[in-house]
């Protein structure tokens, strides 16, 4: 019998509903919650942001686009008559 590289563990964890029925919203039908909640994990333990660009809302990157120097004015007035 082959024993995995990396084996892992079951484990029971208690979330508030509002961040379960997020992470439910944010996965799609074939994507595993357990690998998702693994790789925040990791994350967090290395340090690194805990979102990536695609899971970040619309609304969040146009709020970076607009407190950026380097984006165009018109694209700024674009963003905020859209989402006047």
């Amino acid at each position: 019998m082959r024993r995995a590289a990396n084996p892992t563990r079951k484990i029971s964890i208690t979330i508030p509903d509002r961040i379960f029925q997020e992470l439910e919203r944010t996965l799609s039908y074939s994507q595993s919650r357990s690998a998702y909640i693994a790789a925040a994990i990791q994350a967090k333990l290395d340090g690194s942001p805990m979102q990536t660009i695609t899971e970040t809302s619309t609304l969040q990157l146009m709020a970076a686009i607009l407190s950026r120097e380097d984006a165009d004015e018109k694209l700024k007035d674009f963003i905020l008559t859209y989402f006047s």
